[in-house]
């Protein structure tokens, strides 16, 4: 048998690694896929997924007939749907569809208003607003006050800015914050709310 030159040899060795390089290609391409069988690999990470307009009972409820347009929009947010064809029609849609480390449900809500001469007259859709008697009470307020703090002891680059001159002294200073705190501070019983 006559001897195979060396280009048919290096042709020959050149196809026996792209037939490998083909095979994990085509895997990795694959694993991208929408294919359900793919996505079910342990190693093969989905995020959480949220489309939409988060649609929450609490806003819902607030949501009463006779309301006009900017009255929703501000309670619930621009509508997802809002279609130049059906201007009287607002659709608020949620979607979430848990990724491969989540143990939640794929979930979907879906509220329609209808609305005619500018005012809200229907509403239809998985959510629908409870009945004032049923309604959560909403989440009380909470008033903190916070005691005066400290004043923390100037910087080098601060106090050398000062003793030039472009800046108050460090008595000024310390003076000045004392007045503040006097004059900012609520008197006895006196609610306050941060």
């Amino acid at each position: 048998m006559p001897p195979v030159p060396r280009a048919t040899q290096t042709l020959f060795s050149m196809r026996k690694l792209l037939i490998p390089i083909a095979v994990i290609a085509s895997l990795l391409q694959a694993a991208c896929s929408g294919d359900p069988i793919v996505n079910r690999l342990p190693w093969v990470y989905r995020i959480d997924i949220q489309q939409g307009n988060v649609i929450s009972q609490d806003a819902l409820n607030q949501i009463r007939l006779g309301m006009n347009k900017r009255q929703v929009q501000f309670i619930l947010g621009t509508p997802l749907l809002a279609d130049p064809f059906h201007a009287e029609r607002w659709d608020y849609v949620y979607r979430f569809r848990p990724g491969s480390r989540s143990e939640e449900k794929a979930e979907q809500q879906r509220v329609s208003l209808f609305f005619e001469d500018d005012n809200l007259t229907r509403m239809a859709g998985s959510l629908e607003p409870q009945p004032p008697g049923t309604a959560p009470e909403p989440a009380r307020q909470i008033t903190v006050t916070v005691p005066p703090q400290e004043i923390e002891d100037p910087g080098v680059l601060t106090r050398l800015w000062r003793w030039i001159g472009f800046g108050a002294s460090d008595d000024d200073y310390r003076s000045t914050e004392a007045n503040k705190r006097e004059t900012s501070e609520p008197q006895p019983g006196t609610p306050s709310v941060y």
